[in-house]
């Protein structure tokens, strides 16, 4: 992760080792704004970090993204660090907070323009159509699957944006893990078991 340095008693991603007192951001360095950052960004950032360590939070971040009209559950929240940073120690800085500030701007962006009957909500067609937009073509088993989970309601076969953006997130980092062990071209990885579970964890208990 750019610009950002675990500190020793860190996991490889990020979780604080048992039997340590010691500040878990203490040995964090902060990253910077990437050149040509729109200034409403920068500000927003700079609002929300209030004690100016160059860092917010995961509540901080909530907050920010519900005043651009991207409000999030927590469970979304800490999906969307863990993403943009690798590590789950739920802080993020700068060059990350722009990189998924500009992502969640393609997304709505992708929502909207699948959202057909504009109910705000996706179906599961629709959602079929916005994952291989975004390149990644499951098949109906797994869709049909993605659709009870992330359908909050229970009921309506149909996703919110916020439901949307958590699905999106976990089928884009789980498919990553995947890649980074595929044998190119074949559509088979060889993992062991612990590299499985670091893989498949975080999506799990963000």
């Amino acid at each position: 992760m750019a610009g950002m340095v675990l500190p020793p008693n860190a996991s490889p991603f990020g979780y604080i080792l048992p039997g340590s007192n010691a500040n878990p951001f203490a040995s964090l360095l902060p990253s910077s704004f990437p050149p040509g950052t729109p200034q409403h960004i920068i500000e927003a950032f700079r609002y929300s970090d209030k004690d100016g360590n160059g860092f917010i939070d995961d509540k901080e971040l909530k907050a920010v993204l519900s005043t651009c009209d991207h409000g999030f559950s927590l469970r979304t929240i800490h999906l969307l660090m863990y993403s943009f940073t690798s590590t789950n120690t739920r802080v993020i800085g700068p060059r990350e907070f722009v990189q998924l500030f500009t992502s969640l701007q393609q997304w709505r962006d992708v929502f909207e323009r699948n959202d057909r009957d504009r109910n705000g909500k996706i179906d599961s067609y629709e959602l079929q159509q916005t994952l291989q937009t975004l390149g990644y073509p499951v098949p109906p088993t797994v869709l049909n699957l993605l659709v009870l989970k992330f359908d909050k309601s229970g009921r309506n076969y149909a996703l919110s944006y916020d439901n949307f953006i958590e699905c999106c997130i976990v089928v884009k980092g789980l498919s990553d893990k995947f890649k980074e062990k595929e044998t190119v071209g074949t559509g088979f990885a060889t993992f062991t078991y612990e590299t499985f579970l670091l893989s498949v964890l975080p999506f799990v208990v963000a």
